[in-house]
């Protein structure tokens, strides 16, 4: 089993500090899930006000800041499906 999804949890809880106030969903292709909302990010597959999927190499590079989230929306490495609100604040806490 791969450790993507753990490792994408644990980063994302260190970044979000319980400053997001929606839900929010990343769907890493081949990989699985991850919830986010204002307790936190946790693994995990339910609706969401937003729902994000990327590729794992992607995923990482964001996460990494190696690629801006916005960049990779406008390159179609990101697509996004409901509240486009929310992910742009989701967005920023993660540049």
């Amino acid at each position: 089993m791969s450790d993507v999804i753990p490792a994408a949890v644990t980063a994302l809880n260190t970044r979000m500090d319980g400053a997001f106030d929606g839900t929010a969903k990343f769907v890493i292709e081949g990989e699985g899930a991850i919830m986010v909302d204002g307790d936190g990010a946790r693994a995990a597959d339910e609706d969401a006000d937003v729902t994000l999927t990327a590729d794992a190499e992607t995923f990482q590079s964001i996460m990494e800041g190696d690629l801006d989230p916005t960049a990779a929306f406008m390159s179609g490495k990101l697509t996004v499906d409901g509240d486009m609100a929310q992910a742009m604040k989701l967005g920023n806490l993660l540049s």
